[in-house]
């Protein structure tokens, strides 16, 4: 894991920043790299509880010279997710349509544009 451990860090402190109070961790698989990322980004509460409910799936990939992402909420498959390129996309967890953002969404565009930012 030593080699993707920068990465997770970056990860686990732009999750802390977009979606306070929530303290993140990241767990991936050990030959995860920037090209081709899929991690899963673990809650806790300031006293250390783990928020399982709030626990998130990220995936990082290139389309040309493009990062792109998706966030979606860990084990919750009816959640929307999110399909971030050039500009934010939510879809439906069952059916892959086009939906509006969920209300609590905004933390996770947010995270998604960090991300980028960052990364790209």
């Amino acid at each position: 894991m030593a080699s993707c451990a920068p990465l997770e860090t970056l990860i686990a402190a732009a999750a802390d920043l977009c979606r306070k109070p929530l303290l993140h961790a990241v767990v991936s698989e050990e030959s995860a790299t920037i090209e081709d990322y899929c991690g899963r980004i673990e809650c806790r509460d300031t006293h250390g509880i783990r928020l399982e409910d709030n626990d998130l799936e990220l995936e990082l990939y290139r389309s040309g010279a493009d990062l792109n992402l998706t966030l979606s909420w860990a084990d919750q498959p009816a959640r929307p997710i999110l399909w971030h390129g050039q500009h934010p996309v939510w879809m439906n967890g069952e059916t892959g349509e086009r939906c509006s953002a969920p209300t609590d969404g905004a933390p996770l565009e947010a995270l998604a544009r960090r991300l980028r930012a960052l990364l790209a």
